[in-house]
């Protein structure tokens, strides 16, 4: 049997907040509380946006901007009745995008 499932990612610029909250801790953090299946953060070496300004380590390996991709997995009914909440955690500060995924284990 297949399981399909959504497959939820977002894209921020590390420096992003939320009050005094990274924007991607408070992004997991409602993820939690929703009950969604499971998220991951991961820090981007390199990339750039809509605004093609390249965001990248820098001297001495410190960057004030790196993208982060926040990845969550769950059914495609929570995860579009939460998207109201996090774009208005996002106010316009990064990327969300749905798509399908196979659950294979």
């Amino acid at each position: 049997m297949i399981d399909i499932r959504k497959l939820l990612m977002i894209m921020v610029d590390e420096t992003a907040r939320h009050g005094e909250t990274p924007l991607y801790e408070a992004i997991v953090r409602r993820l939690l509380a929703r009950d969604i299946a499971g998220a991951t953060v991961n820090r981007g070496i390199m990339g750039f946006g809509v605004h093609h300004q390249l965001h990248h380590r820098r001297l001495l390996g410190v960057s004030d901007d790196r993208p982060v991709t926040i990845m969550a997995v769950d059914g495609e009914d929570k995860l579009r009745h939460l998207l109201p909440e996090l774009k208005d955690l996002l106010q316009g500060q990064g990327l969300i995008l749905l798509l399908n995924a196979e659950v294979l284990s």
